[in-house]
């Protein structure tokens, strides 16, 4: 019997950030150097992003001043240790949110809960948000919890494997999945390319997957793994005196375009463009731009992802899950394949093969509009093809 994801929730903090406004933010900071006022505004630019969530208010000039950003409008560097404060403070409610939400929806109430995974790593606590979920939403107290952490945008697959392990062991298990993150915690001020490609797409944000054995919903019918070792000094994630820094090459698109075909060749029957959805963490316009001229796939196959990554940025973990909700929500007709796949540091990339069951949708053509199925600002010309890495590329380059 395979595991089903029989509902999804998100959550998303109150602040919402406009990308234009952001911009002129990160623009405008005293301490910026040269190359910084030209990336700045090639990176954000470029991002495809229109907006995004976080849980700090003072990056939004409309909120008051904070450690972040200060009476003048100049961003300020908290230590690893005073982020790490805010995670431990805010993070808790998205988790719970999130997890509510994808109880609601699913029709299963929290007392048949069995298994609890939780997902993040853009923050380190404990007791962890875990226990939070436990007693937010009256988990049983002998509910089986289980945390992955720091292993970056592509976490929520090996969540989702051991949930299908979790399932195939006891058909009767309820597992409770959880992604939240709070990437904005680690923005600052920066000449630094990485830094600005960081600072131009993260968002905040947490999503929850209730997944059994039975039901409607998104069956998981296999997953692959591929990590492309050349990759693995192009993409990390590490702790610094500054927050956690990120390593984010111009390299990273065109290794995702000239691997991922042979990455998720395991779960194709056919051609890629065969199958109608592809959920594909938006790490930015080029990876999404990448992958789905390798694949030869629509853009009415890749809508969900540029609309997630236009309303929400990157959420890290979180984002293949809205991408996954935005697909079902769209309308996905009833047995047809769905790809998801993200990439994370190594570097790898993670994908699973899923089915729609009991959907009610019998019509081949998506429920899209034209403002979600169509990216204007797409273009495979190659002098053209640019989004916040390849524009700091240019801009350095670099390309």
């Amino acid at each position: 019997m395979s595991a089903t994801i029989r509902a999804i929730g998100t959550a998303v903090p109150e602040t919402t950030l406009d990308q234009v406004a952001v911009r002129e933010l990160f623009a405008a900071q005293p301490g910026l150097g040269r190359l910084g006022r030209r990336l700045v505004p090639a990176a954000f630019d470029a991002s495809a992003v229109a907006h995004r969530h976080t849980v700090l208010e003072e990056l939004d000039l409309a909120g008051r001043p904070g450690r972040f950003r200060d009476a003048d409008g100049t961003l300020q560097s908290p230590s690893t240790g005073t982020r790490n404060d805010r995670y431990r403070e805010l993070a808790p409610a998205l988790f719970v949110e999130s997890a509510r939400d994808a109880l609601h929806r699913s029709g299963i109430g929290p007392a048949d809960v069995t298994h609890l995974v939780t997902v993040s790593c853009t923050g380190f606590t404990q007791p962890g948000p875990d226990l939070a979920i436990v007693e937010g939403l009256g988990l049983r107290r002998t509910v089986f919890r289980q945390h992955i952490g720091f292993m970056g945008c592509c976490a929520a697959f090996p969540a989702l494997r051991i949930a299908d392990a979790f399932v195939a062991a006891d058909p009767s298990a309820v597992v409770l999945v959880v992604c939240a993150e709070l990437c904005t915690l680690h923005v600052r001020a920066s000449d630094d390319p990485d830094q600005i490609v960081a600072n131009s797409v993260f968002g905040d944000g947490a999503a929850a997957a209730v997944v059994t054995a039975d039901g409607p919903g998104l069956r998981l019918d296999a997953f692959a793994t591929t990590v492309v070792p050349e990759g693995a000094p192009e993409m990390a994630w590490n702790i610094g005196d500054e927050g956690f820094e990120m390593v984010l090459s111009t390299a990273v698109p065109k290794l995702v375009g000239a691997t991922v075909a042979e990455a998720v060749a395991p779960l194709l029957d056919g051609p890629a463009a065969d199958v109608p959805v592809w959920a594909v963490h938006p790490g930015g316009r080029a990876i999404l731009d990448r992958t789905q001229d390798a694949l030869g796939l629509s853009d009415n196959a890749m809508a969900s992802s540029r609309a997630v990554l236009r309303e929400h940025g990157n959420m890290s973990s979180a984002t293949v899950l809205f991408v996954l909700r935005d697909a079902f929500d769209a309308g996905i007709t009833d047995g047809a394949p769905v790809i998801a796949l993200a990439f994370g540091p190594g570097l790898t990339v993670e994908s699973a093969r899923l089915t729609a069951v009991g959907t009610g949708v019998t019509d081949t053509t998506r429920t899209t509009d034209a403002t979600r199925t169509t990216d204007a600002t797409r273009t495979t010309d190659a002098t053209r093809t640019t989004d916040a890495v390849d524009a700091v590329a240019l801009a350095t380059g670099r390309a």
